[in-house]
């Protein structure tokens, strides 16, 4: 990657200083080039605008510590690009996964003794010393002061980097899409020199949403009702139902629509029962967040709902993190395309 324009001047006004040579130039052209030739050879420095902030790397990180976010997008796009060696603390887990291993590998990684504060995360003396050199959020909330959590300017005088998720920088996910997860996996290729190992993943993701999606085009499209089992997010009997975000970009995909789209202007309805009740729900999609069982969830659900045409025809399917931000969209894509229209695949 070319050197941006002020460490490149700064490299030629070191070797006028060396070479007493500054009087051409041509001179400082080639120190330019000479520059521009060595991050090329070595793929730094790289430098990404991220919520505002830039932030520039040297070198490949070595000691990341990943923030719970009640995600696994960041660890999950570790893991798919080899980089698992590089965490020294990770606090996401989804207990489950679409994955074959992933559950376990994250499973194995070290949590570096982390005990959460009320906020559920890493607090802020804690991130110190753990001497990261780059922290990763799913949202700016990890950055809050106010949560007790280290901001993103302590943590660059301790020495670290930081990286807020795609659309994460105003913690509103609700205009989330696939293609996020891509960026997220382009993003992480660059900081860690793994550019093509990022764009490989893409690709393959890419080709089987086409294939999924061209199958099911023309297709009526069901009606799904998506959300967490055993989950309370508000109020009601039901505030874990998916209203908007990368979860409706992945039912479209799939060759269906959310039942529940226009129940919130946020990523999550609260909805009561009557609500739930009154709506024709064609299919369910239970994602289980460190539920063991989401299955058993959604029988009790179908049984609880005899008139929705799901629960007629028992059609349900059961994810975790595939049908979330990072790089395993294309599994939940075809599983639901599965159930939703199994003529077709």
């Amino acid at each position: 990657m070319p050197m941006n324009r002020p460490v490149a001047t700064a490299l030629a006004a070191a070797l006028c200083l060396l070479t007493a040579a500054c009087g051409s130039s041509s001179d400082g052209k080639a120190a330019d080039a000479t520059a521009e030739a060595a991050a090329s050879k070595t793929g730094y420095p790289v430098t990404l605008d991220n919520c505002g902030q830039r932030e520039t790397f040297d070198k490949a990180p070595g000691r990341v510590v990943v923030m719970n976010g009640a995600s696994v997008a960041e660890v999950s796009t570790l893991l798919a690009l080899g980089l698992g060696d590089r965490i020294v603390a990770n606090q996401q887990t989804y207990g489950n996964s679409e994955v074959p291993g992933r559950a376990e590998a994250i499973e194995k990684l070290p949590d570096g003794g982390v005990k959460q504060n009320d906020a559920f995360d890493v607090p802020r003396e804690t991130m110190i010393g753990l001497r990261p050199d780059l922290v990763l959020s799913t949202t700016a909330y990890g950055f809050d002061e106010k949560n007790g959590f280290a901001t993103r300017d302590q943590l660059k005088a301790a020495g670290a980097h930081s990286y807020v998720s795609p659309q994460g920088c105003d913690q509103d996910t609700a205009g989330m899409t696939i293609a996020d997860s891509y960026r997220l996996l382009r993003d992480m290729g660059k900081v860690f020199n793994v550019s093509d190992k990022a764009e490989e993943l893409i690709a393959a993701s890419e080709k089987k949403i086409a294939g999924v999606a061209d199958k099911v085009k023309g297709e009526k499209k069901p009606k799904v009702m998506v959300l967490f089992s055993n989950m309370s997010m508000g109020g009601n009997d039901f505030s874990s139902v998916v209203a908007k975000g990368i979860y409706n970009d992945i039912l479209a995909e799939a060759g269906g629509a959310n039942a529940f789209e226009n129940a919130s202007e946020g990523s999550f309805a609260d909805l009561s029962k009557e609500k739930v009740a009154a709506t024709d729900v064609d299919a369910l999609v239970v994602i289980g967040y460190n539920d063991p069982d989401p299955a058993a969830y959604a029988e009790k659900l179908l049984k609880e709902f005899p008139q929705w045409p799901a629960a007629r025809n028992s059609t349900y399917v059961t994810l975790s993190d595939s049908m979330y931000l990072g790089p395993s969209n294309d599994l939940a894509v075809e599983k639901i395309a599965k159930m939703l229209h199994p003529d077709a695949l």
